[in-house]
């Protein structure tokens, strides 16, 4: 889900399954803490393991025999240990690679999103859409909304209010379908963003880490197909709930007096400024856009090795350079785009409002920097510890075992990560917290970083419609009540677990499917991997 500032109010207090998720969840501490104590309990972990002989035999290291090299558990208070903690802070915190990928981005899309330019095209998208069409759009939208961060919560969920309001239809359903696309189709679009490289960034890392391949290089593109696939399935589904279920079951929409005087400025037609400013926006995305294909395509350019693939080896690695290129592309594009908006529309005066626009950028970023400074040495320290790759070995050799099939392996761990969202809300967190076991497991039994990716992004969105831990659940309850007084969280939670069933099943059948055909989940990247299984 998305990384936000957690200082929300606190939902009131329920009864149930759900009321146990909110008391559990909010006796956690924050996520900074969270990886602190784990660094503690990591820390007596390694001095057990290393006393008990721990180890296991590294798949993709062998000695001079030919055998495989045995990899011992390590002490994290040993000297050595120790000494890289203290000696390599600075190192462990700049060298995390999605904390580089995610500001980089966030340069580009601050412009962007404080010009205006995010707002007025989501009003621009979802105004003029027919009637029928209605739900398709805002749920479209809602989903494209994300690479906007907080506009899609703030913008779309309370536009599609109004827009459902306008034509007589329940506001409710509305907020229900545009809250559906924005949080639980937080990994669903159709291009790759900020998500992308935050995810991928602690991919990296975790390869790295496990030291299985010196081949594998991040590509921020690494999940495209998929994720754009995950669009075109998720819109029918919350086309479907919406119309079929939610809205039946709202009843009609019977508006009063107050409602009349409430249509806040979410509602209000575009200005000739922000028309002309949107315009030019266009026309500035694709100049980023040719740019860059003349960077790739045109002779003798940087972005494309000119040699050619080496023998043996597939097109796609001569585009290495063009896929690591992406992270600036995009920094590139939402920047040209938001200052050719503001720059028409008026919100961009010269260039320090620009300047001013990325400095509050990182300002938001305040956060997110305490978070992978704490993130960033678990991650590392795990490694140091030689758990993370002796565990993903062993559990490798103990699914290989079983004789499961690998896509019903995907199937568990998208469950898996749909329960852990229920309590632990940062998407980088979690992923923090499972990448370093995951992926190299997945990587001993076949299957990419990717794939792992992939996986992890489908449970991370599903659940985040219904948990009250989300740190936009209270937002979404003040929208809904403008429009209900009555309207609590129990009752938000309910709205939305249809949503949530119907995603979490169609977003398992089709990564199972994906994984079991082989299909490739970005440009460059497939499911296969060259490493198969070992028993540890």
């Amino acid at each position: 889900m998305a990384e936000a500032n957690n200082d929300s109010p606190a939902p009131s207090v329920q009864k149930g399954f759900l009321g146990w998720v909110e008391r559990t969840g909010n006796k956690l501490p924050d996520p900074v803490f969270i990886f602190f104590y784990l660094i503690l309990l990591l820390m007596v972990i390694s001095v057990v393991c290393k006393w008990l002989g721990v180890s296991a035999l590294h798949p993709s290291q062998v000695d001079a025999a030919g055998a495989s090299t045995s990899i011992a558990s390590k002490s994290l208070l040993s000297a050595e240990n120790i000494q890289k903690l203290w000696v390599e802070m600075p190192k462990t915190f700049t060298h995390f690679h999605p904390l580089g990928y995610v500001l980089v981005v966030m340069l580009g899309a601050g412009v962007a999103e404080r010009s205006g330019l995010f707002a007025s095209g989501i009003r621009q998208a979802v105004k003029g859409a027919p009637l029928f069409l209605l739900t398709p759009v805002v749920a479209l939208v809602s989903m494209l909304s994300n690479h906007a961060a907080d506009a899609g919560y703030v913008v779309m969920i309370p536009l599609a209010a109004i827009l459902f309001a306008s034509v007589g239809r329940h506001p409710l359903a509305g907020i229900a379908a545009a809250f559906a696309g924005v949080s639980g189709g937080f990994s669903a679009n159709i291009f790759p963003g900020q998500l992308d490289a935050l995810l991928f960034g602690i991919t990296e890392a975790s390869v790295e880490g496990a030291g299985l391949t010196t081949d594998w290089t991040m590509n921020i593109a690494g999940n495209w197909y998929f994720i754009a696939a995950l669009m075109v399935i998720y819109l029918p589904v919350i086309w479907y709930v919406t119309d079929k279920i939610i809205e039946p079951r709202l009843g009609k929409w019977v508006p009063d007096e107050s409602h009349a005087h409430e249509y806040g400025d979410e509602d209000k037609p575009l200005t000739d400024g922000e028309r002309k400013g949107l315009r030019w926006a266009g026309l500035a995305i694709l100049a980023v856009c040719a740019f860059w294909a003349v960077m790739t395509f045109a002779p003798g350019t940087p972005l494309l090795a000119d040699e050619g693939a080496p023998a043996g080896q597939p097109w796609y690695v001569t585009a290495t350079p063009f896929f690591k290129s992406l992270v600036a592309g995009f920094m590139v594009l939402f920047l040209a785009a938001g200052w050719a908006y503001g720059k028409a529309a008026g919100t961009i005066n010269d260039h320090r409002d620009l300047v001013n626009m990325m400095a509050e950028a990182m300002k938001d970023m305040g956060y997110y920097l305490v978070l992978a400074f704490a993130a960033a040495h678990f991650v590392a320290m795990f490694n140091w510890s030689n758990l993370g790759i002796i565990s993903a070995i062993h559990g490798a050799g103990a699914i290989e075992n079983s004789g499961m099939p690998l896509p019903i392996v995907i199937g568990l761990i998208v469950i898996f990560a749909a329960i852990l969202n229920l309590f632990v809300g940062s998407a980088s967190a979690k992923w923090a917290l499972l990448a370093p076991v995951l992926v190299p497991m997945l990587m001993l039994l076949g299957l990419s970083p990717e794939a792992a990716t992939a996986a992890y992004r489908v449970g991370d969105g599903a659940t985040n419609i219904i948990t009250p831990l989300m740190v936009y659940f209270p937002l979404i309850l003040v929208f809904a009540r403008r429009w209900q007084k009555d309207f609590g969280l129990g009752s938000l939670t309910a709205m939305m677990i249809p949503y949530s069933i119907w995603m979490l099943i169609t977003g398992v059948i089709l990564i199972m499917i994906w994984i079991a055909l082989g299909i490739p989940l970005g440009t460059g990247a497939f499911p296969d991997f060259n490493l198969q299984g070992v028993t540890g």
